[in-house]
């Protein structure tokens, strides 16, 4: 159940409002004496999301409990909020995580900092963007592929691409049922993302994926899941996923392989992480 942090709240909006130039929305300063405070007042921002007055000044005082939706987006398009601020609004507001992105770009670009983390670890690992595009990986994982030709989306090279089922071990059983529901998962998410929607479309259309696509399966991460590879260079193997995201960047992804040649026997199982 989720409540409202009202202090957040109000010290997120306030500040946030107080960058906006009221000049620059049509709305000329005051002659009057006495200091008037930066940025729009409560009134003008009803007025220019036309909603009745004391609207905003319901939700920026904590008295509107789960306000709409749609009028928190309003607020957060005008304050110009980043996906990370977008979030926090939401939650101090009290409907908990968003509905989905604030924009339509959002996920699909992460800090240049990444670049040199991915880099600098040992195991295969990439970044994709929310529509599962590949944005940066490392040079282990380039050797994962014959010619070191990696894939431009990792989700439609997974599903469709001939390469994709020859290298993933048992895709019938192993990989398809399991990445198929993750599909569904970023649709359910980004439902106007083409990316995706042209990728559903084929899938819907492919003879093999179609099935599992009508049986509707529930899986929408592969973290810690272990699957039989074919490595490039390294032959056939297991390789176990990590899956992280970006905080940056709602649904980007950052998945590190971790391979091992040979039978599944041979990879050793390592035991749940709790803090002491």
């Amino acid at each position: 159940m989720t409540h409202t942090d009202k202090s957040a709240l109000r010290t997120l909006l306030t500040v946030r409002r107080a960058l906006i130039d009221p000049a620059g929305h049509g709305f000329h300063r005051s002659s009057r004496r006495g200091r008037r405070a930066p940025g729009l007042s409560q009134h003008q921002v009803d007025q220019l999301l036309h909603r009745t007055p004391g609207t905003y000044r319901r939700l920026e005082s904590g008295a509107w409990p789960r306000p709409d939706t749609g009028f928190l987006r309003d607020v957060a398009m005008l304050f110009a909020l980043d996906e990370q601020e977008w979030v926090s609004l939401c939650r101090y507001a009290g409907i908990g995580d968003p509905p989905g992105p604030l924009t339509a770009r959002s996920g699909k670009e992460v800090p240049g900092v990444w670049q040199e983390a991915v880099d600098g670890m040992t195991h295969p690992a990439y970044i994709t963007d929310a529509s599962w595009e590949l944005v940066t990986y490392n040079d282990e994982f380039s050797r994962l592929f014959p010619g070191r030709r990696v894939p431009t989306n990792t989700l439609r090279w997974m599903l469709l691409e001939p390469q994709g089922r020859a290298m993933l071990i048992d895709w019938e059983n192993s990989w398809a049922p399991l990445v198929v529901p993750q599909l569904r998962a970023a649709l359910a998410a980004r439902p106007d993302d083409e990316v995706l929607r042209r990728i559903e479309r084929d899938v819907q259309a492919d003879p093999q994926c179609a099935p599992i696509w009508e049986s509707g399966a529930a899986r929408i991460h592969p973290d810690g899941d272990a699957r039989p590879l074919r490595h490039a260079v390294d032959g056939p193997g297991w390789v176990t996923m990590c899956a992280a995201q970006p905080m940056a960047a709602p649904g980007a992804r950052l998945i590190v392989l971790l391979f091992r040649p040979g039978e599944r026997h041979a990879q050793a199982h390592a035991p749940v992480l709790r803090a002491p």
